[in-house]
């Protein structure tokens, strides 16, 4: 997997921003009532989201980019006279 930046500068920042906020919320709130799992999961959530930030990398980015470029190439192989099938997820309503 071939990783380059794939989020901007003020995306970034705000990445940084927020993930230091959540993880400073957190790690106070963990501190008070360590066994709660949730303040846990929170700190590790934000952790990431600075990681992101500092890296300028977003995994979910990467993946939405990815797929994206995989219904372009569907829609390249197909001839002009076929019809070409969307992809769409299923909603059963």
């Amino acid at each position: 997997m071939q990783v380059k930046t794939n989020i901007g500068i003020v995306n970034a920042l705000i990445r940084i921003t927020v993930g230091l906020t959540v993880l400073a919320w957190s790690t106070s709130k963990l501190v008070k009532r360590p066994w709660r799992d949730s303040y846990l999961v929170m700190a590790m959530l934000g952790g990431m989201k600075v990681a992101e930030g500092i890296v300028r990398f977003c995994p979910i980015t990467a993946l939405f980019e990815r797929g994206q470029d995989m219904v372009r190439e569907k829609r390249g192989n197909h001839n002009n006279n076929e019809a070409v099938e969307e992809i769409l997820p299923y909603n059963p309503s």
